[in-house]
């Protein structure tokens, strides 16, 4: 992989962790208010028990959103730990030790496994 694709992959990894980033602060700010701020309500207690219901099911929506995020964030992270460790070597799958095609990481800039190898993973069914 020549210099100007790593500059590349560095830019688009950057951009995709401030994305996430910013997202997780829109969650943060979302957890930091009360029940009374996140549904509008001028009053402390609910209308209706399907009120509560639905508030906790919106409040429990946006911490499983948040923890996808943090994950995704976590890939993103570790992915440029390796191109700053190793920017020899970053790009070349995990598994078989082929060159990562420049169009997958271009649109999946973590992506640790080729799309052989990748394949062969989802077909297995094993999880990493």
């Amino acid at each position: 992989m020549n210099k100007k694709q790593l500059t590349h992959l560095e830019k688009r990894l950057l951009e995709e962790r401030a994305r996430v980033m910013k997202e997780l602060g829109v969650y943060g700010k979302s957890f930091a208010g009360t029940l009374q701020d996140s549904d509008g309500d001028l009053s402390s207690y609910s209308f209706h028990m399907a009120d509560q219901g639905t508030d906790a099911m919106e409040r429990e929506k946006e911490f499983l959103f948040a923890s996808k995020e943090g994950r995704y964030l976590w890939h993103v992270n570790e992915a440029l730990r390796r191109l700053y460790r190793s920017p020899d070597t970053f790009g070349e799958c995990h598994e078989c030790g082929e060159e990562i095609a420049f169009e997958r990481l271009d649109a999946l800039p973590h992506a640790r496994l080729c799309i052989k190898c990748k394949a062969k993973e989802e077909d297995s069914g094993k999880r990493r």
